[in-house]
């Protein structure tokens, strides 16, 4: 396996230097996100709106980290939280199996905290009805308020190892906002990921409707927050190896 490895490595790192690839999947994104081909999976039966490479991405980064908390702002129908979720769990699978002990998912601490500043009802009761719903808990409200925040903090403050996910607005100073509030809950070793950084990459015009853009957007968030956070690296690694994601420059490691 050492040696597969390292042959991985070397296809990745040689990813970032192709240009034809780069040219191609650069392509892909834009043909693909006009045809919103986001919105076509699901997770465990919940709509995820994720690229499936980022869902890929995920996993890997849950099964690395072994989180006891992931805080993910941004709702929406619930996919993500349902992914979390069913990662967790099979982390306390995996460990029941290798220590011998039963399995209880009624006493296991590792959960998903999920934030959104308008939880649909219907989306609501989709979430409180799904088998993964006991390692599930929401707040309703602007992820940037600050009863909002203090309320992450007080729940994340017992948990020792944490993941953060951002992907709600979408705005320069609404994603900052979030790094600000919620990038120092990421425990060392573990990852900020913030969603949508493609937004500065893809033609204006894509996005007509929406306050963000080329110049205000989640990348443009993640460079200004990271001009006084050294405590954080951008992991070229991960989209590197993906070459189809929403995140570039949002994999966002805690090094210290």
């Amino acid at each position: 396996m050492t040696s597969f490895q390292a042959e991985v490595n070397a296809r990745v790192a040689a990813n970032a230097e192709d240009a034809e690839l780069q040219r191609a999947t650069a392509g892909f994104m834009r043909a693909s996100m006009l045809a919103k081909y986001s919105y076509n999976f699901s997770w465990l039966g919940r709509p995820i709106i994720q690229y499936p490479q980022d869902i890929v991405a995920m996993q890997d980064l849950i099964w690395e980290v072994k989180p006891d908390l992931i805080v993910e702002v941004g709702i929406a129908h619930g996919g993500s939280l349902i992914l979390s979720a069913s990662m967790l769990a099979l982390l306390d699978l995996t460990e029941a199996i290798e220590s011998g002990a039963t399995l209880n998912p009624r006493v296991s601490r590792r959960c998903v905290l999920g934030v959104d500043i308008d939880i649909r009802d219907h989306n609501r009761r989709a979430i409180e009805a799904h088998p993964m719903a006991s390692r599930i808990s929401m707040i309703q409200g602007s992820s940037i308020s600050p009863d909002v925040i203090e309320q992450v903090h007080a729940f994340a403050k017992d948990y020792s190892r944490v993941l953060v996910c951002l992907d709600s607005n979408h705005t320069h100073d609404h994603v900052l906002a979030e790094l600000g509030a919620y990038a120092s809950l990421t425990s060392i070793g573990s990852y900020c990921v913030v969603f949508d950084t493609v937004v500065e990459d893809m033609p204006k015009s894509m996005f007509p409707d929406r306050p963000w853009g080329p110049g205000d957007n989640p990348k443009t968030a993640v460079h200004e927050f990271l001009k006084s956070h050294p405590e954080f690296e951008i992991d070229k690694s991960i989209q590197n190896k993906l070459l189809l994601t929403v995140a570039p420059d949002g994999y966002l490691r805690r090094l210290a």
